[in-house]
């Protein structure tokens, strides 16, 4: 890895929609970020542990457990306890920020992305 490489925040992006996933990486790309995807919760806790990413974006709702619950295993662990996480969501209209901080998300954005600010709202997560 390059000293330029460390300058470009590492998203981690778990979420089992491939399309909602494809998305997201691209844009980040573009944006100047490195990314790394995971498909279950499983995989983004091993991902996160192995890789500590800048932020991990997490779907609410995957395969094997769901996001809260992923959420919950990464703050337990002294190794991933202070990556922020941020809830990826569709259900945002239904819950508020309380309920994402009180589940302990960093935040949470909102499915379908918006294009145009998600590489500024990802990179301000990224700085805290």
């Amino acid at each position: 890895m390059t000293e330029l490489s460390h300058d470009r925040p590492l998203v981690l992006i778990v979420d089992d929609n491939a399309r909602n996933l494809k998305l997201a990486r691209d844009v980040l790309l573009a944006a100047g970020f490195r990314t790394l995807e995971a498909a279950t919760g499983a995989e983004g806790i091993a991902l996160a542990g192995e890789q500590l990413p800048d932020v991990i974006l997490m779907d609410l709702r995957l395969p094997d457990l769901d996001g809260t619950e992923a959420n919950r295993v990464l703050a337990a662990s002294r190794r991933t306890a202070a990556i922020p996480v941020v809830a990826l969501t569709s259900l945002a209209l239904d819950l508020d920020d309380a309920w994402f901080r009180g589940a302990g998300f960093a935040g949470y954005l909102a499915k379908p992305i918006d294009v145009e600010t998600f590489p500024d709202v990802v990179r301000a997560f990224c700085q805290g």
